[in-house]
């Protein structure tokens, strides 16, 4: 588990690289039992087809390059994709709007992932000076953003720190669910942030790791989107 992870992260630092890509750091969350959406990394629009047929419509369409962290800036992420014909001209536009802004861009694929639905979620990180790494968990969208309903602690941390933390948001009814909202399994929440945790605790050169959105319903929980920062 820790010896792949490790495997990842040195060939990224190897080419130079201050973040892996997000298949790459998908991947890394896999091997560590942290659930993801299902992905495939797609070279060409027939193979995004073919990979989207078989994940089901809608999907989310997102370029992947080792030159783009945030894809959203570059428009190099679509969601909702319904329709094959859809799919190969999207495929198209975001191919050539990526190389038009960036001189030389390497683009190892099109990742097809699948739209995954729920509560929506954050798990992120923060390296202390003093004490080193820390988890972050909150509920995403507007709760992030502007009411800062996030919790902290010191990676690693056990079953009792995950439930602590759940139990301090503000919004935290969201997740147990009330008045007929449909709440997270917190099963598997719980064991997800703990997960992420210990990776974290074993790659101190992680600088920054963001997990957003994380997806959960009373079936589980799933990560759609990931990035992780190098040291």
């Amino acid at each position: 588990m820790k010896s792949e992870a490790k495997k990842i992260i040195d060939e990224a630092k190897a080419e130079g690289r201050k973040f892996v890509t997000e298949p790459e750091a998908k991947e890394i969350l896999r091997l560590y039992g942290v659930p993801v959406t299902r992905d495939v990394l797609c070279r060409t629009a027939e193979e995004a087809a073919v990979a989207a047929g078989k994940i089901g419509y809608p999907i989310v369409l997102k370029l992947v390059s080792p030159q783009i962290v945030h894809k959203t800036e570059l428009e190099a992420v679509r969601l909702n994709v319904s329709g094959e014909e859809a799919l190969r001209s999207v495929f198209q536009e975001m191919t050539s709007s990526a190389r038009g802004r960036i001189k030389d861009l390497r683009i190892d694929g099109m990742l097809v992932s699948e739209t995954a639905k729920g509560q929506e979620m954050i798990v992120g990180s923060m390296k202390d000076p003093q004490f080193g790494q820390m988890i972050m968990f909150g509920l995403g969208g507007i709760n992030v953003e502007v009411f800062k309903d996030v919790s902290y602690r010191l990676a690693p941390i056990e079953e009792i720190d995950a439930r602590e933390m759940i139990s301090e948001l503000q919004g935290r009814k969201l997740l147990e669910g009330f008045r007929g909202h449909e709440g997270v399994n917190m099963d598997e929440l719980v064991t997800t942030l703990m997960a992420v945790s210990r990776l974290l605790a074993d790659f101190p050169d992680i600088d920054e790791m963001d997990l957003n959105p994380l997806f959960g319903d009373k079936n589980g929980v799933k990560v759609a989107d990931a990035r992780i920062m190098l040291h």
